[in-house]
């Protein structure tokens, strides 16, 4: 860094020279240069030559001097860094070339296995890049002529949501390419210059930790919900209203792709990589060009050990071939590149106390055991409470009360208690049980014959009435807006709530008056308030004309989700149709079957449940389908492909049934096994012996997400497809 003395004489004459220019224009543009020259040696090559306060200094110039002269304004100057308002924002953007997702080596036997098919391809092992894999969130950015146009997410892989007025706020993302970079670029079409083609560049945008913490306090210190992950807090981020909020998020990149390699004069990853740096790009330097495969083997036990030191998050590293020629010969799977592969590192571990062993009551009167811990931190967020899901579970684990357990993220989302460290548990640790009774309502419990599950059966059960309220008025069934779990829990304590057609008995005067249970400055009760209780007035009306399927959806009937109430819906238009069908009408229904079937018929023929769903009817809810609502057949864009199912689906809460059922009405066939006529296998969490042999046989492997969007959009992945 230079002396303090020479700043001084560097800004002296840079004054000197504005004093004696009577070129506004030059001089912002001079400025504008030596500040995208300070940002690259900062950022990009981690080597500053002048003080912070000294760049402030020709920062405040510029923007001085872009004040007074409007006419030289330009989105990529420094100075816009920093949005501040609130435009039209994620419009689609499609990329210029797919932004696959990478297959996974869960260990290194996998990794090796991936590395003797590069070998089997080209007859002996070729070079490798090593890099780390960022756990933020992806973005490609467009420049043209130099400089950046457009920058979005990846969003489904071909279709992204543009976020340039947010990335142009991220402080190491260049406004424009350096000489250098330029220079770099490989001719575009016949006529054209290299710097006329548009470039769309790829990496990460990523939250460092330290920022995260920063984050998180100011949000806990103002009654906000923290966020979960640094990964979350950078998608969060990028996909601000206000690009002045993404700014003061504190975001960093990291580049490393091309959507198209011709574009440069690269050759290679390796040479792509340098070039990103000389032109001003962000490029971590924890990258290796690997001559074999110990030394692949050494960066990634080094990346292993390294993980905590680091300054922002890693779930892994990215191996990829490092020639583009042979990146080309190996080509792409309908999912991912075939000369690449993610090392995912081994779930992080810790240990901790466990306190107790609570019962949680679900809404359909399940017993869940929850583990609750002393808090500790694991994979970027704090872990006090875990699910056990069912006595079974705990009695194999052998978790008691008192042990100490060791803690993990199953996929690095889901906190997990593995097991207990026998070497440390108490001496009078005692085997768990399932209480006798249900902990809300005192009434007995039962367990049914081939389930692990206990459930509590009284309908008068204030667990249940509370869960079954909020269930009735969530985004996915009535969508009843700001009625949230404390507005909830204030309706119940005050006797103005207990089942779900008491909502439509409330007023807007009542509402205002209702007690938060909190006082003011002077001592006095808080009331909701007469806006808020209007607001909520008026989404209660608006609930009541919801389809059908959404009200069989709220009522909390045991296995009828979302795609089930549909189907039910469709076969039955109308709650009278659907009471007056038998289990066997019902278990016709494709995609229901008996156990669904029995549940459905139980719950509506239910005294206690069949009076609610009349105090429905009575105040307004829409318990019937106009005709064409109901029984309409869904396009059957999915007509030719077979599916199969294997493992958990935790994102959607569906069961591999009902997304059965859902890939079936839009013309799919879904088989319980795998071949090599098999279109896709969507594997959920714990994925079995369906999910080797797809990989076996090379058939596409989906992930919840990608069946989600299939169900979402009724599409399949083109390539996949053909």
């Amino acid at each position: 860094m230079r002396n303090m003395a020479d700043e001084q004489q560097t800004l002296l004459d840079e004054r000197a020279l504005a004093e004696a220019t009577s070129d506004p224009g030059a001089r912002i543009e001079q400025l504008r240069r030596e500040i995208e020259h300070h940002s690259y040696l900062y950022y990009a090559k981690d080597a500053p030559e002048i003080s912070d306060g000294a760049f402030d200094s020709l920062m405040r110039e510029l923007r001085e001097l872009e004040a007074a002269h409007p006419e030289f304004h330009d989105a990529n100057s420094p100075t816009q860094r920093v949005g501040g308002y609130v435009g039209e924002q994620f419009a689609p953007v499609r990329h210029a070339r797919r932004m696959y997702s990478l297959d996974d080596a869960m260990d290194v036997a996998e990794l090796d296995a991936w590395i003797d098919r590069v070998e089997e391809a080209f007859g002996r092992f070729v070079p490798v890049v090593c890099e780390l894999k960022i756990d933020g969130s992806s973005i490609a950015l467009t420049y043209e002529g130099g400089r950046l146009v457009q920058a979005s997410t990846r969003g489904d892989g071909t279709t992204g949501e543009d976020v340039t007025a947010n990335l142009r706020t991220v402080k190491d993302v260049p406004l424009r390419l350096r000489e250098a970079g330029m220079a770099g670029l490989a001719g575009g079409a016949a006529g054209a210059s290299a710097a006329d083609v548009p470039i769309e560049l790829r990496g990460e945008v990523y939250m460092p930790k330290r920022s995260f913490d920063a984050l998180n306090a100011a949000a806990e210190a103002n009654g906000k919900q923290a966020f979960a992950n640094p990964r979350n807090a950078a998608a969060g981020s990028l996909r601000q209203k206000d690009p002045s909020v993404t700014a003061h998020r504190d975001l960093s990149s990291f580049l490393y792709a091309v959507a198209d390699e011709r574009a440069l004069a690269a050759q290679s990853q390796w040479e792509l990589l340098q070039w990103l740096r000389e032109a001003g790009f962000h490029v971590n330097p924890d990258v290796e060009l690997c001559e074999t495969r110990e030394a692949v083997h050494a960066f990634c036990e080094r990346a292993v050990e390294r993980r905590e030191a680091l300054p922002y998050e890693i779930d892994g590293v990215v191996v990829k071939v490092n020639s583009f020629a042979q990146q080309a010969a190996m080509g792409h799977t309908a999912r991912a590149p075939r000369w690449a592969v993610a090392f995912k590192f081994p779930p992080e571990e810790k240990t901790t106390l466990l306190r107790d062993i609570a019962v949680q009551v679900g809404r359909t009167g399940k017993l869940t055991p929850v583990a609750e811990m002393d808090p500790v931190v694991v994979a970027g967020s704090t872990v006090a409470r875990a699910t056990l899901h069912n006595e079974d579970e705990v009695r194999r684990k052998d978790v008691r009360v008192g042990d100490t357990v060791i803690v993990r993220k199953a996929g690095d989302v889901i906190p997990e208690v593995l097991g207990p460290v026998l070497s440390l548990r108490p001496d009078d640790a005692q085997e768990w049980r399932m209480p006798a009774t249900c902990p809300s309502c005192g009434s007995p419990v039962i367990r049914e014959e081939g389930e692990a599950d206990f459930r509590c059966i009284s309908i008068d059960c204030p667990a249940q009435a509370l869960e079954r309220l909020l269930h009735w008025a969530s985004r996915g069934a009535m969508d009843i807006d700001g009625m949230g779990e404390e507005i909830v829990t204030r309706l119940v304590e005050a006797g103005r709530l207990s089942d779900v057609a008491d909502y439509y008995t409330l007023d807007a005067v009542e509402l205002a008056m209702l007690d938060m249970g909190r006082v003011n400055k002077d001592g006095e009760p808080i009331r909701l308030g007469e806006t808020v209780a209007k607001k909520l007035v008026a989404a209660i009306d608006e609930s009541r004309t919801r389809p059908f399927a959404r009200a069989l959806f709220g009522l909390g009937m045991r296995h009828v989700g979302k795609t089930i109430a549909e189907l039910l819906a469709a076969a039955h238009p109308s709650v009278e149709e659907l009471m007056a069908a038998s289990e066997e009408d019902l278990a016709a229904i494709d995609g229901v079957g008996p156990k669904i079937a029995r549940s459905t018929y139980l719950f509506l023929h239910t005294p206690d449940n069949v009076a609610v769903i009349e105090r429905l009817g009575k105040r307004g809810v829409r318990l019937a389908d106009e005709a064409g609502d109901a029984g309409e057949e869904l396009p059957q864009t999915l007509s030719g492909l077979t599916f199969v199912l294997t493992g958990s689906l935790v994102e959607s809460g569906m069961t591999r049934d009902e997304a059965g059922a859902a890939l079936k009405a839009r013309g799919a066939k879904v088989s319980g096994s795998v071949s090599k006529k098999t279109s896709f296998v969507v594997a959920g969490e714990a994925a079995g012996s369906k999910y080797d042999k797809a990989v076996a046989l090379g058939v596409p492997v989906l992930d919840e997400a990608a069946l989600l969007r299939i169900l979402e959009t009724g599409e399949a992945p083109q390539a996949e497809a053909e």
